[in-house]
């Protein structure tokens, strides 16, 4: 044993004649070799998608996720409700007809009940009188249910804008999803707008902000 403290002693089981490298070179160049091949056979990054589908189901089968599943029905099989407040719903009856031809969007059945409706379009100006029966539609409405704000009698009045009988916005009524500008707006305004509201259902998530519960 070494009891001089300036001089450093090797640990156990090294050789002080022999240096390190020498011990661990074949397991240096082992390594380096290893390495170099990885870099030789990964130059291309894995394709997309990542699940490998074995060629008998490629016809058959659909691999996807639960929430792009739920919100592909949903965008595309919402239920407007059937009602109207002002011009601005001669438009959306429009939208109906076959030169724009909502039945696209799978949204050509207007509900007469709102239990078996997802989506209010409030179409024309909001009075205070029919605010009330317009939250007793929103309330009665089935989850997750959106509002579509259509033209500006909606969105702000319009130009009833601080009318003793005119609701200032529909928003103060009922939480609104999307809006659509006119007055009144075109019928293709108020597709965009739907296609504006498929967007937003598309982005929920069971995990973080499932619809319904924003």
């Amino acid at each position: 044993m070494n009891m001089n403290p300036q001089e450093p002693t090797a640990p156990y089981g090294i050789d002080p004649s022999n240096p390190l490298f020498n011990v661990t070179w074949d397991m240096d160049r082992e390594e380096g070799r290893a390495v170099n091949l990885m870099k030789a056979a990964r130059t291309e990054q894995y394709p997309e998608p990542l699940v490998d589908i074995p060629d008998e189901l490629r016809r058959s089968a659909l691999v996807t996720s639960v929430d792009t599943l739920l919100n592909w029905a949903r965008k595309s099989s919402v239920f407007p409700l059937q009602f109207g407040l002002a011009c601005c719903v001669f438009e959306m009856i429009a939208t109906a007809m076959s030169r724009f031809d909502i039945s696209r969007f799978g949204m050509e059945a207007f509900r007469a009940t709102p239990r078996q409706a997802d989506l209010m379009i409030v179409a024309g100006t909001v009075t205070w009188k029919m605010a009330v029966p317009l939250r007793r539609l929103f309330d009665q409405m089935s989850e997750p249910k959106w509002v579509i704000s259509m033209g500006v009698c909606a969105t702000s009045g319009g130009p009833y804008y601080q009318s003793y009988s005119v609701v200032p916005g529909v928003n103060h009524i009922v939480p609104v999803d999307v809006y659509v500008p006119g007055c009144p707006p075109r019928p293709d305004a108020l597709l965009y707008g739907i296609m504006q509201l498929h967007e937003k259902v598309k982005r929920y998530t069971l995990t973080h902000t499932p619809a319904g519960q924003e």
